[in-house]
């Protein structure tokens, strides 16, 4: 064991019972912050000995949540190292053999109760009940004759009246639990599978790891797992439990509760890459007001003095305003393929240039899935109030929209070519014409491309989308509109 202990070696081991929760998410990328910031090794070990919730497909969920976070694995069930298997199901038998030496030193038992009777000890929410060890005093022939009856049972552990049990959480500081509030917890199950409880024991210590990091519920079951260690005679790992993420003051997120996981915001158009970066400081941060980190920065400043005892609440706004910093720093090739599904998916977009619909989005979106109401701004035309003119900041007026107007649908009509540059400085060109301002011309303009107050672009980048055969068009609609109106 020493010659393991000597390299920082985490695990992050998931149940494959559904999507990848962003809690659970934040416990596997804190396990690799760790381990990579100590030159150590993640592990990653499928738990899957509840064979009643297993969920056809959870697995490959796993994986894609941790690829696309770009947490790479040292050791895992698609990347063999030297102490697999690394899925619990295919360990079965190394689990009875830990079991039987628990049996035969005293520190475990066999259990022949009824199935009532297992059912409501290995409930968690049932804290009325505890096993009265009634299977204990079971004589070694009546064990025999039951076992050669093959009457079901499972294995317990023998937890001992030993007082106060304590430990040290690198978080949590020094944990307290009297002995006589553990239960003695089923090891094995009647179906030859492993408990939670024992399983991520055995497993922890075969696979060398030094550093056990998951939430902190697991806090007060933390002692039952020490008794074992010790009663092998294996070396205790170090704690790193993990405050609880909230959905608000009151409730934890939780899966069971429908609470959004890493696939849900991937798919309404958050990256990868925002998502840990935002999860990663909810119960963390790196020691100064960076909110903007990038994995390798993270991994340089994580330590275990940035962990918080402190609940977070998870702020889906504060993730979104991040998303938009980190879609801005898009590459225009990289947004625009990004983008593209997002545009082609849109009920607005089918006439207009996706090219031109990304260059006009890229710094006025915060998530991808934002593109299709962006895009029925400029697509959805229909009456409006001529009030939307008159702009008192710009000393313009329906007066001054009428004179832009008339000018832009003369001027639209003469350029020989029609894109964003030279209509941006045929309107211009107009102040002069005019005698108006700038602001009074673009501002006229945008409403009369648009019939609205707020539109994602301005009035030369819709005008180059719509096209001009449209742009004319809505002119002389708005137009219409305005001398209806006088």
């Amino acid at each position: 064991m020493d010659d393991k202990l000597s390299v920082v070696r985490t695990r992050f081991a998931p149940s494959p019972t559904g999507f990848m929760h962003v809690g659970n998410l934040r416990t596997a990328l804190y396990a690799y912050y760790f381990a990579k910031a100590s030159n150590g090794k993640f592990i990653i070990r499928i738990e899957d000995t509840d064979r009643d919730r297993l969920v056809d497909g959870a697995v490959e969920k796993i994986y894609y949540a941790l690829d696309q976070c770009n947490v790479i694995e040292d050791e895992s069930p698609r990347k063999a190292g030297n102490y697999g298997p690394y899925v619990q199901s295919e360990r079965k038998s190394i689990y009875l053999e830990y079991a039987l030496k628990l049996i035969k030193s005293g520190d475990a038992y066999y259990c022949f109760c009824d199935k009532k009777n297992r059912d409501i000890t290995d409930n968690p929410e049932n804290d009325s009940y505890k096993y009265d060890k009634r299977c204990l005093k079971l004589s070694k022939a009546q064990i025999n004759e039951k076992l050669k009856a093959k009457t079901p049972y499972v294995i317990r552990q023998n937890v001992q009246d030993l007082g106060t049990i304590s430990f040290t959480d690198l978080v949590y500081g020094e944990i307290s639990v009297d002995s006589s509030e553990i239960e003695d917890n089923i090891l094995i199950k009647s179906d030859g599978m492993p408990t939670y409880n024992f399983a991520n024991v055995v497993d922890d210590h075969l696979m060398g790891i030094t550093h056990v990091i998951r939430g902190a519920e697991y806090l007060s079951s933390t002692p039952k797992y020490n008794l074992l260690y010790n009663s092998l005679g294996w070396e205790v790992p170090k704690y790193i439990h993990l405050p609880a993420i909230m959905r608000d003051e009151r409730h934890k997120l939780s899966k069971r509760h429908g609470d959004a996981n890493l696939e849900d915001f991937i798919l309404k158009g958050y990256l990868p890459s925002a998502i840990a970066n935002y999860i990663t400081l909810l119960g963390w941060n790196p020691g100064d007001t960076r909110e903007k980190l990038t994995m390798q920065e993270i991994i340089e400043s994580f330590s275990i003095q940035g962990l918080s005892k402190s609940s977070s609440i998870f702020d889906e706004q504060k993730m979104k305003w991040l998303n938009g910093l980190y879609i801005r720093e898009l590459s225009s090739d990289e947004f625009y393929q990004k983008s593209l599904p997002y545009i082609l998916n849109s009920s607005h977009s089918k006439k207009y240039d996706p090219i031109k619909i990304a260059k006009l989005l890229h710094s006025r979106i915060e998530i991808f899935s934002e593109i299709d109401e962006k895009i029925a701004l400029i697509d959805e035309f229909e009456t409006y109030s001529t009030e939307l003119y008159d702009r008192i900041k710009l000393k313009a007026t329906k007066a001054t929209a009428l004179i832009s107007i008339n000018a832009t649908i003369e001027l639209f009509k003469s350029l020989s070519q029609f894109d964003e540059i030279t209509i941006h400085d045929g309107l211009l060109s107009l102040i002069d014409k005019t005698g108006l301002k700038k602001g009074q011309i673009l501002w006229s303009v945008r409403v009369a491309l648009t019939g609205r107050e707020s539109t994602p672009g301005g009035a030369s980048e819709t005008a180059d989308i719509l096209g001009r055969k449209e742009s004319i068009k809505r002119l002389e609609f708005s137009l219409a509109l305005l001398t209806q109106t006088q």
